[in-house]
């Protein structure tokens, strides 16, 4: 590739599920932290939890010599550190369960996938997509999101996972609830074409790490992931960009109250 064609393909924007899903929660939200750059929120104790799970969730399955328990420590240590150097105010009483939660948590991740899926080869981690949203024809976009697991069992099917920290687990409507869902959707439909795979041959699963729970502390379930559903994320897809291509910007007034930017000068 030369250095033009390099320096062409960085500049096309990017779009990812987290955008979208700040997107649906208010038009004008997506605008002031994706746009004008504004993030007050810097993270907490649940996020620094949830992404020292997440490195275990990564290394277990790569590295047989893993020490797990040494590895949450170390990474939820420091995801907290980094709060404190960035001026977030940590509740001891919350921080302090956790890290007994998760050392007991991680035990179980892979016993929980032999279970799941049986016989299967990791295929990959942490795959990074950056593919052309060719649905959008307005404007070139690319969509980008990291998989944080991809499977290949005996019978030739290929399983996408993504992992997801909660505290008890997910109630039904949660399960099916679209946006979350959505993710999913893109995940497969993304990766699929990367990597030129009939989505046919593809399964996408949520896999729940509950925090709290007394039992099934990790639960993985699969998710409808048809042409029906596709259609209906990349209609979804197509919406939002239109509407962020052509800076609509609404406010969205039943998200304000749950809003870090709710009567402050960004958005009084």
């Amino acid at each position: 590739m030369t250095v033009d064609k390099e320096k062409q393909q960085k500049k096309v924007p990017h779009v990812s599920f987290s955008e979208l899903k700040n997107w649906q929660r208010c038009p004008f939200y997506h605008k002031l932290t994706y746009i004008d750059g504004h993030r007050l929120f810097k993270g907490n104790e649940y996020t620094a939890f949830g992404s020292a799970v997440h490195s275990v969730c990564e290394k277990l399955v790569l590295e047989d010599d893993l020490n797990p328990h040494e590895y949450f420590t170390h990474m939820f240590s420091k995801n907290l550190e980094d709060l404190l150097k960035n001026d977030v105010e940590l509740n001891n009483d919350i921080v302090a369960p956790m890290e007994k939660q998760g050392l007991g948590l991680i035990n179980y991740i892979k016993p929980a996938l032999r279970d799941y899926f049986k016989d299967y080869e990791v295929v990959t981690v942490e795959e990074k997509l950056s593919q052309q949203i060719k649905e959008f024809v307005e404007k070139e976009y690319n969509f980008k999101g990291y998989i944080d697991l991809v499977l290949k069992t005996r019978d030739g099917r290929y399983h996408i996972i993504d992992w997801k920290t909660c505290s008890w687990g997910w109630d039904a409507r949660r399960k099916s609830e679209a946006m979350s869902t959505y993710q999913l959707i893109f995940y497969k439909h993304y990766y699929c074409d990367k990597h030129d795979i009939d989505p046919s041959n593809v399964d996408v699963h949520f896999g729940l790490l509950k925090r709290t729970a007394k039992k099934n502390k990790i639960e993985l379930f699969k998710v409808t992931s048809g042409q029906k559903r596709t259609n209906n994320a990349i209609n979804f897809l197509n919406k939002a960009l239109y509407n962020i291509n052509n800076k609509n910007y609404i406010k969205n007034k039943l998200s304000c109250t749950n809003c870090e930017f709710y009567k402050t000068e960004h958005c009084p």
